[in-house]
């Protein structure tokens, strides 16, 4: 793969442009899909541990199993789409997605809850994570790169919060296995399409990367298709991994999967219904959230080819932990106007952190940016997940989650002062920090 260089600019052969575009729009179609089970594992919790009177704990156990495997498997993806395509790549993991969907409304035991939520969706949808987006990003788009990754960051928001109050809707009137039934044939459904949408690289279809010169001059190539997908993985961890912006980010990133996909998305439905609010009514905030998740992620990317990312972690950070610290005071039984303002704040910080990150590898790891991205996004996932499991563990243990919030806040300050150690925009895949000079 050949790094995507950021001086070339528009020609006339931009009349094949609306070919990057369709491929975006294809992107989006399956990001959105995949982005639907993100959050529908915090409707499962309550139904679950109904129903079989199963531990908080255990149903966390596959939720973390989820998330974990969501956030490794993106890397290895992300290699095998620059190898066989991701034409070839993505309608399989909605297939697989579909499985996973499939099987879990048969569950009897937490393990195979484990198996058929936590692995197979798991796998699944980390195929179809911003990993995906930057991948499809890098290749089709030399200018206007960091709008489209928040374009593509946002359609993932959408997937996950859309379908939510029509989720919570089935399982609050029917039960909860013809919501996730209704998921999985949207994946289902969604495959066939994606995979007439997609085109691998530009050449593919006739056209040009957006911003590049002909012919596809700019575009990824694939350069190191002879090496096997976990020589190439393995080899872009161990080399990022020699450097101390890896490991900043990686960190960082790791509270940000903590404080979003952790406690928001996992626990913030089982906690508003702790108080007395129906799921409908928390589910509807959820979704709320999404629809200001746009606005924030969209703004990033046009912000993050302007201004310098690190600064703008740094405030996003610092202004999503202060939020999570005053949560716990507006929980209640009711929606209430400081909780709509919360919702509003929350949402427009809350995956705003993806293209700033995003840019940063662009920046330090080059052509292999998308795989390395993709290891930071591991450690999301990872962050993710055990927060996912000690939120459901506290909770049975304290019969409260105001613990969970408080912790999560203070983690989202610490990561506002870590980023702003990293170097700046001079620092470049030509002269990375080694660990040794830090």
């Amino acid at each position: 793969m050949t790094a995507v260089t950021t001086e070339s600019r528009p020609t006339s052969a931009s009349t094949h442009v609306p070919g990057a575009w369709w491929v975006a729009a294809g992107a989006c179609l399956a990001i959105i899909g995949a982005g639907a089970f993100t959050t529908m594992s915090g409707l499962l919790v309550q139904p679950l541990a109904t129903e079989f009177s199963w531990p908080r704990g255990s149903i966390g156990v596959a939720i973390a199993v989820n998330m974990v495997l969501y956030g490794l498997t993106a890397p290895f993806a992300a290699a095998l789409m620059d190898r066989v395509g991701i034409r070839r790549v993505v309608p399989v993991a909605m297939l697989l997605i579909a499985l996973g969907a499939g099987l879990t409304t048969v569950v009897s035991a937490p393990w195979q809850l484990t198996l058929y939520w936590g692995l197979f969706v798991g796998i699944g949808t980390g195929s179809v994570t911003m990993v995906f987006a930057a991948t499809v990003a890098n290749r089709w788009f030399v200018a206007r790169r960091g709008l489209v990754v928040g374009l593509l960051t946002a359609s993932s928001v959408l997937g996950q919060f859309l379908f939510l109050p029509l989720l919570s809707w089935i399982i609050e009137q029917h039960h909860w296995r013809p919501g996730v039934a209704t998921i999985g044939f949207a994946a289902l459904a969604i495959s066939p399409l994606v995979w007439l949408m997609l085109r691998d690289r530009p050449a593919d279809g006739g056209a040009v990367a957006v911003g590049a010169h002909p012919p596809n001059s700019a575009v990824d190539s694939n350069a190191d298709s002879g090496s096997s997908v976990t020589r190439r993985t393995m080899g872009a961890l161990v080399a990022a991994a020699r450097t101390w912006p890896f490991w900043l980010l990686a960190g960082t990133f790791a509270i940000c999967g903590a404080s979003t996909n952790g406690v928001m998305w996992s626990h913030f439905t089982p906690a508003a219904h702790d108080h007395g609010m129906p799921m409908t009514s928390a589910s509807s905030l959820l979704a709320l959230i999404g629809i200001f998740n746009v606005v924030g992620t969209v703004s990033s990317g046009w912000l993050t080819d302007r201004i310098d990312p690190r600064w703008l972690l740094s405030i996003f950070f610092a202004t999503r932990g202060l939020s999570l610290s005053l949560l716990p005071l507006l929980f209640a039984s009711t929606v209430s106007v400081p909780m709509v303002a919360f919702v509003v704040v929350f949402g427009i910080l809350d995956v705003a952190t993806v293209p700033p990150v995003i840019a940063l590898c662009g920046e330090r790891y080059g052509a292999d940016s998308a795989i390395v991205f993709g290891w930071i996004n591991a450690a999301h996932q990872i962050g993710a997940g055990l927060m996912a499991f000690l939120g459901g563990a506290i909770r049975d243990a304290l019969g409260s989650y105001t613990t969970v919030w408080i912790a999560a806040a203070a983690l989202c300050e610490v990561a506002a002062l870590a980023v702003l150690a990293m170097p700046g925009r001079g620092a470049h895949l030509t002269d990375p920090t080694p660990l040794h000079a830090a």
